[in-house]
């Protein structure tokens, strides 16, 4: 447990953060304490549909049952401390209530916000292009921490959130069960009432987790990150890959698609020679042949502080075309914040390192 931000009721007894509370565990609290579970129904019904933490004003909740919740909870929240903003990108920095700083990343669509929410402080996958894994993992990031990022932005917007992905700060599959929250609050009716199917889970490929996940018949999107086709380049720009090779990546990968139904994204970050050939994408057409995927193809987001370089606009479109031509289903993913700090924890890391 993360001593380090325990809350203490007057009494000094450890008190939980209501935003990191399922309805279930909400409903255990409730019978644990002689009330209905539907309490728990109110409760939530406050704090997502009418954004109001103030529990005195929870007038359908009786006067004894709402002091019990105060000496209880903890209503705190992460601060928004920093912004960058972009045409269709707004990049939020947040810092938590130990002084840790994690970022989230809203993007405007066509078909509604979504944001890119962190999961950790820092990062132990140790991706060699990436800076979320250059300042190595403090801690895991607590359920509510996860949640308040979405709500600290729809406040700040004044605008809904309709979709989400755990893509930011951090290996959301190495924090499992605070995410696992996460996911069952803002997919809650309830709750921010984000469809399951509007939620996407990036991860660098951690199988035994994978495989935990597809029991659970969540029915969310699935990212791997695979960013090579072979061993060889993936071993040294990914230190996961030492431990879960490609070919048990891809066995793991087979065996969710059978077991969910569900079609999983293939993350390609384009790195310029090192992983653009029409070699590679030749070899990578071969690799996900016949499977449920679709490839996506990420322009890399150069920083200051890693020597990888983006890969031209015409190498990726051809790597593209090899794709297509070869029967994958392939896309380039749209540039966002091109103009401010888009790469991920990069503004995190200006923050910690100023």
């Amino acid at each position: 447990m993360d001593v380090c931000f325990l809350w203490y009721n007057v009494f000094g007894e450890i008190m939980q953060n209501i935003y990191g509370m399922t309805r279930p565990k909400l409903e255990e609290y409730f019978l644990s304490i002689g009330e209905k579970k539907f309490k728990a129904l109110q409760v939530f019904e406050w704090l997502y549909e009418h954004k109001n933490a103030q529990v005195d004003s929870w007038s359908n909740i009786k006067k004894e049952v709402r002091d019990q919740i105060k000496k209880d909870f903890s209503f705190a929240m992460p601060k928004i401390v920093k912004q960058e903003r972009d045409t269709l990108t707004r990049k939020f920095l947040f810092m938590l209530e130990d002084e840790n700083y994690v970022e989230a990343v809203l993007m405007y669509h066509d078909y509604g916000n979504s944001v890119c929410v962190s999961s950790q402080v820092g990062c132990n996958m140790g991706c060699a292009f990436c800076e979320s894994g250059r300042l190595k993992k403090v801690r895991d990031l607590k359920a509510y921490e996860i949640v308040s990022q979405i709500l600290l932005i729809e406040e700040e917007v004044q605008e809904r959130i309709s979709s989400v992905v755990i893509m930011g700060i951090g290996e959301p599959l190495d924090n499992f069960l605070n995410v696992m929250d996460f996911i069952h609050i803002i997919n809650d009716a309830k709750g921010l009432a984000i469809g399951i199917r509007h939620i996407t889970l990036s991860t660098s490929g951690i199988i035994p987790k994978i495989k935990e996940l597809q029991n659970m018949d969540l029915q969310i999107n699935l990212a791997v990150s695979l960013h090579a086709p072979n061993d060889e380049i993936r071993n040294k720009i990914m230190k996961v890959n030492k431990v879960y090779s490609i070919s048990k990546l891809i066995d793991a990968i087979k065996e969710y698609i059978q077991h969910t139904n569900r079609r999983v994204t293939i993350e390609y970050v384009m790195l310029k020679e090192i992983n653009d050939s029409e070699a590679c994408a030749l070899e990578l057409a071969k690799l996900l042949h016949g499977m449920n995927i679709y490839v996506n193809l990420i322009p890399y987001n150069e920083t200051n502080h890693i020597e990888f370089k983006k890969s031209e606009e015409k190498v990726i479109k051809k790597f593209c075309e090899v794709l297509k031509q070869n029967g994958i289903n392939v896309t380039i993913r749209k540039e966002f914040g091109s103009k401010i700090s888009a790469a991920c924890g990069q503004l995190r890391s200006k923050e910690v390192e100023r």
